[in-house]
């Protein structure tokens, strides 16, 4: 497949074959992601690879015990890294200033695109991945577990292995909706029934809102999968992390 139907193929695979990848496809797989464009050619960005069975049974409670941690031969984390590049410039007499929002937020841009070159050629050679954003959730516990010095922050993870199940592809908001000619053109009322009546009547999701119980699946995000509570409870851990971890200087 060549790339765009590489892409236009994507889906979340959450169950594997018990099947080794070889480590030429894996090597591939790591190179195309520091391949990925990064901010000044920095490379803002660190990617550990757990492949160890005792090292993903102490990972998996920080992904929410989703079994597809221990499942996947390959679990790969990256990390917002600006510890390698602050380093590199107090080593070579150069005063580095990296410990700021704006290049965390250039570090994770980094991470999440070499992340995704990683999907790609992954899912060139017929591997199946998945995204998790549970190292953000538990940011502290993954530091401690892979002893992350100061300015090295997790950011998301991903499984990879050879899919042992063929989901349908999962679906997307109308192109019109994402897209913006020249400049932002906010959203009515109308807009937005417009754009998500699609979603909002596959059966799919017609029966998650039934099962919960409750009106509409606007709902089944705001008081079951991402409550207020709940969002607000992590983003003050996180942003205490991101403190200890030297990113917001003060």
């Amino acid at each position: 497949m060549n790339a765009l139907e590489v892409i236009f193929q994507h889906r979340s695979i959450r169950k594997y074959k018990n099947e080794k990848i070889p480590d030429d496809i894996l090597l591939n797989i790591l190179k195309a992601a520091t391949r990925a464009a990064t901010n000044g050619n920095m490379q803002l960005y660190s990617i550990i690879i757990t492949t160890d069975e005792d090292d993903k049974k102490a990972l998996m409670p920080l992904h929410f015990n989703q079994e597809m941690v221990l499942d996947a031969p390959v679990l790969l984390t990256f990390c917002a890294d600006l510890n390698r590049f602050t380093k590199w410039c107090q080593y070579s007499n150069a005063n580095p200033g990296y410990d700021n929002l704006l290049f965390l937020l250039s570090a994770i841009a980094d991470t999440i695109l070499a992340s995704q070159n990683a999907i790609i050629a992954a899912e060139s050679y017929g591997l199946g991945t998945c995204i998790l954003g549970t190292p953000l959730y538990t940011a502290r516990e993954h530091i401690e577990f892979f002893n992350f010095p100061k300015l090295v922050l997790p950011v998301i993870a991903v499984t990879i292995g050879y899919p042992d199940e063929n989901p349908p592809l999962t679906d997307r908001l109308p192109l019109e909706a994402v897209i913006h000619q020249g400049k932002y053109q906010d959203y009515d009322k109308n807009a937005i029934n417009l754009y998500f009546e699609e979603k909002e009547n596959l059966d799919l999701y017609k029966e998650i809102v039934n099962e919960n119980g409750l009106e509409n699946l606007a709902q089944v995000f705001t008081e079951r999968r991402y409550t207020k509570k709940d969002n607000e409870e992590i983003s003050s851990k996180l942003l205490q992390v991101i403190k200890e971890q030297g990113f917001l200087n003060e």
